[in-house]
């Protein structure tokens, strides 16, 4: 038989960008969480790994893009914390001249992963069939530099530095899809396992939540964790990163937050994306 810690031990994966490092550092350092869980050593992984991961049913515990969300919601429910979801924070399109839209389908263009929010983002905006190709966030501005594609859409701290490698911005899908829909961008989200039951969840939503909230009330104490695990280790870009992704969504997604989410999770269904039967499941931990 398994032991209470054995059966309250979970396995938790987060990427290490600022904004996830930032919420989970209270969190994996055991000073936010009072519940009987144990959330052992985190997996830190990129953004496409973490959503194949889930894919493949890998982790309890997992941020996600919420492109992968549309097609796990019969394993996985949304929680009420830790979400990344805003306005002015969306993924950029960017190259290194000017194309009008119309030029799109003429181009090659890097999206950071195949189930990424991003990629998601760039097939609403431009719904006739374009050339793409996976790359690693961080690859992608130097792709495009080097000419290796025509464009791409960029994410994470690539959003503060593409104007240092010589790039252009195309389109700012976060604010195409807040003029389209009038809701803020769901970027990603946390999500766990639906088997491991309500009681649980909802203990793993207290407890990120009050990892955000310890966070918010000392900002600093996490930088050595973050500046471990970030891309990007210049001061400003790791605080202008967690202060356009982290906000008052991440501690509670609230009636607009999940609202903003049903209508993503709504329009790719209408695209074909997402089977149409998701949408009677329940979505957030707060519905169980």
């Amino acid at each position: 038989m398994p032991s209470l810690a054995e059966k309250n031990r979970l396995t938790l994966g987060f990427s290490p960008c600022p904004n996830d490092t930032f919420i989970f550092n209270a969190l994996v350092h055991a000073q936010a969480c009072d519940e009987s869980l144990d959330f052992g050593e985190a997996i830190l992984a990129d953004v496409e790994t973490l959503n194949e991961w889930a894919l493949a049913g890998r982790l309890d515990v997992t941020k996600l893009s919420f492109h992968a969300l549309g097609h796990l919601l019969d394993q996985y429910v949304l929680l009420m914390a830790g979400s990344a979801l805003g306005r002015g924070c969306g993924p950029l399109l960017v190259a290194r001249g000017e194309f009008s839209p119309s030029e799109l389908p003429r181009l090659t263009i890097a999206i950071p992963g195949a189930y990424t929010t991003a990629a998601m983002l760039l097939r609403m905006y431009s719904p006739v069939a374009l050339t793409t190709r996976v790359m690693r966030f961080n690859e992608i501005m130097p792709a495009i530099v080097a000419g290796e594609v025509d464009a791409g859409v960029i994410i994470h701290e690539s959003r503060f530095t593409f104007q240092e490698h010589g790039l252009l911005m195309l389109q700012d899908l976060g604010v195409w899809w807040e003029q389209e829909t009038g809701f803020p961008i769901p970027l990603g989200g946390i999500v766990a396992k639906r088997s491991l039951g309500k009681e649980k969840i909802q203990a793993i939503d207290r407890c990120i939540r009050a990892s955000v909230a310890t966070a918010f009330a000392s900002p600093g104490a996490g930088m050595p964790y973050i500046r471990q695990h970030a891309q990007e280790l210049d001061d400003r870009v790791i605080k202008e990163h967690i202060g356009l992704y982290v906000n008052p969504f991440s501690l509670d997604l609230g009636e607009e937050g999940v609202a903003a989410v049903r209508e993503f999770l709504e329009r790719g269904r209408q695209l074909g994306i997402f089977p149409r039967d998701s949408s009677g499941l329940s979505l957030t931990s707060k519905e169980l």
